[in-house]
């Protein structure tokens, strides 16, 4: 027997039609938005009020389609795995792998068993997105016709890369399901290569909390930075009459604020690296014509579940069916060394939508501790501050508890139950650092050990799984700047995350200057002019810095041949694994340089190019295709991987200089003092239109660091009124 997909030979139709809704559901939106009121500021933030939780969460995805439908749809079609229908052939092993991962089924059976308080929300979620479609027929979109209240439990916690797949990746889910000639069981992979997925999707970001006894106030202090790919999420603010008072950042498509703020605390999501999710190794037998799979010295039958696929082909829909398995650890994504690999993780539950519901309606910190208390987040550390001078942070959330004596960072032994899961952590087991004595925590997704520098939590009290002990750039710079700050206010704050210094060049530079001092004269020769720029270099980027980019481009070809992590959590070692490269010979090393300037003569006419000549600010209409030959703005930034706080990741696409795609996000800092003050800036504009003011009117803030005031009052946000309107008006 051999894995297989079965072609039907039916072609459904792409067609286009407009939205249809029954009178009783547009009746019901109708009656909703009126008691919805939409104030976009000068800045097109929009400001939602209403009575209910339910009508602030209707008026929140209207106003996101009004921003970028296509982008909750896009969101969408990747939760649900139907990417396919739209993009083809390329996409249908990553709806394969999430459809494994995530049963809809089970979705729908947690909506129809919600709390009926709950369940208003997530009625209100889809009726405010059906709602933008019946009053805009002229929107057309990719899939979906109309959205259904369960898909809000498809996508619950917001991440940038919120499925877990416990290393598996997507070629040896297509390997094992395509077949390809090898029989079940005996296919061997090779090990997950995380190279790309480390080096080329932004995964990292900033959380630093400030303590009274810090700051020049006398209150806490938050700083929230994340690092995503650009217009990821919007900037709103949420208030209802039913205790909700929420600004921040919201994912496209989601009802919950996922970095944000209140009157009383904040929150900033980082991702963790903690151990949530394992494979599990599985000794297969086949047996009169079925698969079995060896546990505890007798044999188990595997579960088949179809799953039914459409691939765009053409113009047309091709329906493919692909036999799907499982073994009581989870769905069977690939397969090593004649194992077949499951999965156990918790990629989707209830509780997970709930809690992030929770925490943006959390105003105090047993709100917060309550909410955090489902333990149900997997994908997110946690920094917290709020008016009563705490500061906290939590590694991971969700973690389930295991025996120590195996490495759960490899697959593990699927046919005994001694590798079995044995419960969840309560929150409070879970690495926490409360109220340091330091007065600062920072966390820039490395160890947690390192958090506030000799307050930091205790590595021998917590199992190795519950955090890799990794160190990167971006901490090393962290806690040189809040180690011994005192008096910080916000713009000091803003300021020290947007702090250009590239760390990562303390290890590489010294030994490529040694390389060049033990060189031929004739190396030297060539080379003298940029070793010197080098070494006269400060280590900080700017945008008319000649340094910037000899450094930039020589050290992208150092990574590069970096040995990439096998592991996720190897990828966390970011200075170890440095050091160990800046051992590469030293004539390779002299080499590169060498190569850096041959390109840089060939691509621009000379060598002595300033960085914010090539590096640069430019949103295309689509958000994808630059020109060099349009306008764009000088960027001094670089991306994180060199050590930078702030991110602007940056790449050649078709074009002669670079564009940035990645980086800072929605940034803000807040002080919460008896009134709150926040500052916060957001990729260019809120605007998903090239005709509006807000397109590109916080582009220059955004790469300079100048963050305009946050409007949290209404009686602020009533002063810079851009428009006010009902949905649908």
């Amino acid at each position: 027997m051999k894995l297989y997909i079965i072609f039907t030979l039916t072609f459904l139709p792409v067609i286009a039609f407009a939205q249809t809704f029954t009178r009783p559901e547009i009746e019901r939106a109708e009656a909703m938005a009126k008691t919805v009121t939409i104030i976009r500021d000068k800045w097109g933030v929009p400001h939602i009020y209403a009575k209910t939780d339910a009508a602030v969460v209707f008026g929140l995805m209207y106003s996101q389609c009004e921003d970028n439908f296509k982008g909750i749809e896009r969101n969408y079609l990747d939760q649900l795995g139907r990417q396919a229908e739209v993009d083809g052939e390329n996409s249908l092993y990553t709806d394969v792998q999430l459809q494994l991962i995530a049963d809809s089924t089970d979705a729908i059976k947690d909506y129809k068993a919600s709390d009926p308080g709950f369940k208003k929300l997530m009625d209100a979620f889809a009726d405010g997105i059906n709602y933008y479609l019946y009053k805009h027929p002229q929107v057309k979109p990719l899939v979906f016709k109309r959205f259904e209240p369960w898909y809000a439990l498809m996508f619950t916690d917001g991440s940038v890369a919120a499925t877990e797949t416990g290393g598996i990746n997507l070629a040896e889910t297509k390997d094992f399901y395509a077949g390809e000639g090898e029989k079940l069981g005996t296919i061997i992979n090779k090990p997950a290569n995380l190279y790309d997925a480390v080096n080329e999707r932004e995964t990292g970001s900033n959380g630093f909390a400030i303590s009274p006894s810090r700051s020049a106030s006398g209150h806490a202090l938050l700083y929230i930075n994340p690092h995503v790919p650009f217009y990821f999420r919007s900037e709103v603010e949420l208030v209802s009459n039913e205790g909700l008072h929420a600004y921040g950042a919201v994912t496209w498509g989601q009802f919950f604020i996922y970095q944000g703020f209140n009157e009383h605390c904040g929150w900033m999501h980082t991702s963790s690296y903690a151990d949530v999710g394992d494979l599990y190794a599985e000794k297969m037998v086949k047996k009169e014509g079925k698969w079995y799979y060896e546990y505890d010295g007798s044999l188990k039958p595997v579960t088949a579940r179809k799953l039914m696929l459409h691939v765009k082909k053409d113009n047309r829909l091709e329906q493919k069916n692909i036999i799907g398995y499982y073994t009581h650890h989870g769905p069977v994504l690939g397969s090593r060394n004649g194992n077949w690999l499951s999965l156990r993780a918790n990629n989707r539950s209830y509780n997970a939508l709930l809690e992030s519901w929770l925490i943006t309606k959390a105003n105090t910190l047993a709100d917060y501790k309550k909410a955090m208390e489902l333990v149900s987040n997997t994908s997110n550390s946690t920094v917290y501050a709020d008016d009563k001078g705490n500061i906290i942070f939590w590694y991971g959330n969700y973690i389930p508890k295991r025996n120590p004596s195996f490495d759960w960072s490899l697959p593990v032994d699927g046919s005994t139950s001694a590798t079995e899961w044995l419960g969840v952590h309560q929150l409070k087991d879970i690495i926490t650092d409360m109220n340091p004595a330091t007065g600062w925590i920072q966390n820039c997704n490395s160890t947690p050990y390192t958090a506030s520098g000799v307050s930091s939590p205790d590595k021998k009290k917590y199992p190795v799984y519950m955090a890799p002990d990794g160190e990167n750039y971006r901490a090393l710079t962290a806690i040189k700047l809040l180690k011994n700050a005192n008096h910080i206010t916000l713009d000091d704050l803003i300021a020290k995350g947007y702090d250009h210094y590239l760390a990562v060049f303390d290890d590489l530079l010294p030994p490529l200057f040694k390389a060049y001092n033990n060189a031929p004269d004739s190396v030297k020769q060539s080379l003298a002019e940029p070793v010197e720029l080098l070494r006269q270099w400060d280590r900080r980027s700017a945008a008319n810095s000649v340094a910037t980019t000899l450094a930039i481009e020589w050290g992208t070809l150092m990574m590069r041949i970096m040995p990439p992590p096998q592991t996720s959590e190897q990828s966390t070692f970011i200075t170890q694994r440095v050091k160990k490269l800046s051992q590469t010979d030293g004539r390779q090393q002299l080499d590169f340089l060498a190569e850096v300037l041959k390109s840089l003569q060939s691509r621009f006419g000379s060598w002595k190019i300033e960085w914010g000549t090539i590096n640069r600010y430019q949103r295309p209409a689509d958000g994808t295709t630059f020109d060099d030959k349009l306008p764009s703005i000088p960027v001094g930034a670089t991306g994180s991987g060199f050590g930078q706080l702030p991110s602007f990741q940056s790449r050649t696409a078709n074009t002669q200089k670079r564009y940035g795609y990645s980086g800072n996000s929605f940034v803000a800092a807040v002080e919460f003092g008896p009134r709150i003050k926040a500052k916060s800036i957001i990729t260019g504009g809120q605007s998903f239109d090239p005709a509006s003011k807000n397109f590109t009117d916080q582009a220059q803030g955004f790469i300079d660091g100048k963050f305009k005031d946050v409007l949290f009052y209404k009686s602020d946000v009533l002063k810079h009124v851009q428009k006010i309107y009902h949905p649908g008006d």
